[in-house]
This record gives C-alpha cells, sequence and structure tokens, in this order.
C-alpha cells in the first residue's frame, strides 16, 4: 500500500459523498482510505456504509466515540499500512491525480514530506482563494539549503503526503485546537528533503457554519502549540537556525494569533487573549520592528495583507485594543 488516506467523519452527510468520490477515483490505485466516524449523529454512516459496500477493496470503515478531530486523525494512523500518510477533511475533496503525483515525487526525490498547493471554495464549488504554498523554489527543496521554508509555510496537514516513520512516537495532541500548527511543524524537523508541486490539487471548503467561525478563549492554543513547536526545535538538527525559529514565532505566534483574536467577540476573552499574547511576545523578545519587518517569501508579509487587515494588525502591535473592538 502506497498511501493510507485517514478521514475523520463527524456530522458531514452533506459532503461526505462529494469527498470519497474524489478518493475512491484516484489514479493512484494503491491506496486504502481509512474513514473513522467519529460518534457522528447525522446520517454520515449510511453514506460510508455504501462507499464501503461499492468499494470493499479501498473503504476501511471504523466506527469510535466522539473524540475529536485529533483523536480520529490518530486512530487511523494506529491503523495505517501505507508508505506515506494523507490527511483529508471529510467536508473537502481532492483532484483525482493527487495522490498519484505527490508519491511520485516523493519517490523521484527521495522526500520524507511533499506539499501541494490548496484552494478555498464555496458550497458552491466557485473557488474564492487559491493559496500558493513554496512559490520561487524548486521542485526538491534541501532542508539544509532551504530553511526558509520552515518559517514559511503553511502548516496545513491536509495538503502534504508524510512518510509513515515520520509518526514514530509523534500523534495530534488530543483536545487540541490548532493541532496542525502543533505537530507539523515537529514533523518537518524530522525531515532532510521535501518535494513540491505547483498544482492546486486540494480543495477546502469553507462552509458558513463551520465550527471555526466559532472564535473562543480555545484560540490561545495556538500559543501552546508554537510553545511545544519551540521545544522540538531545540533537539532538532536544525537547532542553530535561530533566525528561521523567530520566524516561525512572528507568523504563527503573532500573526496567525492576532488574526485568530480579530474575531473573539466576547470582551473578557479578548482581553485575557491579548494579555497572553503581550507576555508571549515578551518572553521571546519579538519587537515590533523585527514583526512589521518580517518578509515571508522574500517579501514583506504585512504589506501584502489587505488595508483592512494592515490597519487593524498595526493597532494591536502598538496596544491600541479599544480602537480594536470599535474596528470589528
Amino acid at each position: 500500500m502506497k498511501i493510507s488516506v485517514i478521514v475523520p467523519v463527524y456530522n458531514v452527510e452533506n459532503y461526505l459523498e462529494k469527498c470519497l468520490n474524489s478518493l475512491v477515483n484516484q489514479t493512484l490505485q494503491e491506496i486504502e482510505i481509512l474513514v473513522i466516524n467519529d460518534g457522528s449523529t447525522d446520517d454520515s454512516q449510511k453514506i460510508i456504509d455504501v462507499f464501503q459496500n461499492k468499494f470493499p477493496e479501498k473503504i476501511k470503515a471504523f466506527i469510535k466515540e466522539n473524540g475529536g478531530l485529533s483523536d480520529a486523525r490518530n486512530f487511523g494512523i494506529d491503523r495505517a499500512n501505507g508508505e506515506f500518510f494523507a490527511f483529508v477533511d471529510s467536508d473537502d475533496y481532492v483532484s483525482e491525480k493527487m495522490m498519484e503525483e505527490m508519491y511520485d515525487l516523493a519517490i523521484k526525490n527521495q522526500a520524507e514530506l511533499v506539499i501541494c498547493n490548496l484552494q478555498k471554495v464555496d458550497e458552491n464549488g466557485n473557488i474564492t482563494q487559491k493559496l500558493t504554498q513554496i512559490p520561487n523554489l524548486p521542485e526538491k527543496i534541501e532542508l539544509e539549503k532551504h530553511f526558509s521554508v520552515f518559517s514559511d509555510i503553511s502548516y496545513f496537514a491536509c495538503n502534504k503526503i508524510f512518510n509513515k516513520e515520520l509518526f514514530e512516537g509523534k500523534r495530534f495532541q488530543k483536545g487540541m485546537h490548532f493541532e496542525d500548527i502543533e505537530l507539523i511543524p515537529q514533523l518537518l524537523l524530522r525531515c532532510k528533503t521535501l518535494a513540491k508541486t505547483n498544482v492546486y490539487h486540494y480543495h477546502y471548503l469553507e462552509r458558513s457554519n463551520s465550527i471555526s467561525k466559532s472564535h473562543t478563549e480555545r484560540g490561545l492554543d495556538i500559543l501552546r502549540a508554537v510553545e511545544n513547536v519551540e521545544k522540538a526545535f531545540e533537539k532538532s538538527i536544525y537547532s542553530s537556525c535561530k533566525k528561521e525559529l523567530k520566524g516561525f514565532q512572528i507568523l504563527e505566534g503573532v500573526y496567525t494569533f492576532l488574526a485568530y483574536l480579530a474575531y473573539v467577540k466576547n470582551e473578557e476573552f479578548f482581553n485575557k487573549m491579548n494579555s497572553e499574547f503581550n507576555h508571549f511576545s515578551m518572553q521571546r523578545n519579538i519587537s515590533k520592528a523585527e514583526i512589521l519587518s518580517y518578509k515571508r517569501f522574500g517579501k514583506n508579509y504585512l504589506l501584502s495583507l489587505p488595508l483592512r487587515k494592515k490597519i487593524y494588525y498595526l493597532l494591536c502591535f502598538f496596544g491600541q485594543t479599544r480602537l480594536i473592538r470599535k474596528l470589528l
């Protein structure tokens, strides 16, 4: 088995069929699709049963008590047999050649991890945003020469395939929001070679009723995730690359966190999270100058943002909390 595709399922009856169709029709034949029903209360299981009966050689279905996304992914990892692992969210879908091209790139370049581009789509299939992952770098990326990717790439689990050996002793942290930010950088730190394709293989559905629209103090998990990555970084073969670590802290611990904080409507949560963010920044000596001058893929990150986001971040950096609340 070349790739194990792990698909956690929780109450996605309106989207699951499209997701599973995109997987059973992959041009790469040597795949297994582990569908983990994480305690769904809708008709998701009926859809899973139909696919398992129709594609018994590809679909491996499991039912478990609800434990959250991380727990469901770990359940799949523990039962996967492939050389590589892939993770697909059950309301998303992928191109039919995704697994074949990414597996071929892994073998061709002897890469432990392969990345593709992804695009956001609405419920009608219209593309709303293209997310280019690693521009201006070759197909084969040797981290020793191009370690800047550590502080540049987006740490989605879904647009990558991973050599199974990367997961030895590593799992998604159960109960943590932003589990990708916590684990995927740690897996990258175990790699020596990445590969990438410029094709937009992964289609990420933005649902109007998505749980990600509900922003609470759980956003503090972003800072906890960064802290865990820092510990792994110090033990890695790249521990001397302090500039890239600082870039990661700024991208995920500052920009990602503040982007989340913007949508926290509860005043008490907002103030608490803002206070913890300030403590996080001071502990790491992250200066305003470093934040404002942070470059991603060689370009100033702040200048590349839309005007509204620029204003919001600048207000955050200069402590104008009351103005932020009025802006939002």
